[in-house]
């Protein structure tokens, strides 16, 4: 994994690692979290993108996994199900939280990172009270743009956001993402009607993260 060095947050080490599957990077995930408890390791973040898999969080009934015998991956962050993908940029924190009882603050920065980040390219996205993740909201009702799904142990933070940038999205179509069944799911691409590239969206995504996240790393 190549480590950014040199920025003007040195204190987080970003690892981009491409596309990977997701229990791969669930590993490295572990190895980077234990290094970072015990102070081996910077506050770090990884950046990739999965190979399509589902992922169900604690609060997932099994009536609300794919029912075509789509393989779903159990994993330990709350929530409930949802997909990912190639063209969706995944960021998984891994960061000694300077007030570790505070998750709330530290979802709502990541929330800033994301709407920056798609404000810089165009797409005016917000917070919906009482719906985490970032939203598009218009006429035509509410759109998921980005999920967040964090879990914090020993002080520092685990799993991460999902920012669909240019995904296939009919891979949802085989389940309620997160639960949230009065809302549809969308991508960057689509909201603005062009090409967009994880390889444009990934520096901007970084620049703004690195900034929200020194705000609340220990």
């Amino acid at each position: 994994m190549a480590i950014a060095t040199g920025t003007t947050h040195s204190a987080i080490a970003l690892s981009r690692s491409g596309l990977i599957d997701y229990e791969s990077a669930w590993k490295i995930q572990r190895e980077i979290h234990a290094a970072v408890v015990s102070g081996e390791r910077p506050n770090s973040v990884l950046l990739l993108e999965h190979l399509s898999v589902y992922t169900a969080g604690r609060r997932t009934q099994e009536s609300e996994k794919p029912q075509d015998g789509s393989p779903v991956i159990d994993v330990d962050r709350g929530g409930k199900i949802t997909w990912h993908g190639p063209g969706q940029l995944v960021g998984y924190p891994i960061v000694k939280l300077a007030r570790p009882t505070e998750l709330v603050g530290f979802v709502r920065e990541i929330e800033s990172a994301l709407i920056a980040t798609c404000l810089e390219l165009g797409l005016h996205t917000q917070r919906i009270e009482g719906r985490s993740g970032v939203w598009v909201v218009d006429e035509k009702g509410e759109r998921k743009v980005a999920a967040i799904g964090i879990r914090v142990a020993k002080g520092v933070t685990m799993h991460g956001f999902a920012l669909n940038v240019c995904p296939d999205l009919s891979a949802y179509s085989q389940i309620i993402p997160c639960g949230i069944s009065d809302a549809s799911v969308t991508s960057m691409s689509d909201e603005l009607a062009a090409p967009i590239t994880i390889d444009v969206v990934s520096p901007i995504l970084e620049r703004h993260l690195f900034e929200s996240l020194s705000k609340v790393s220990a």
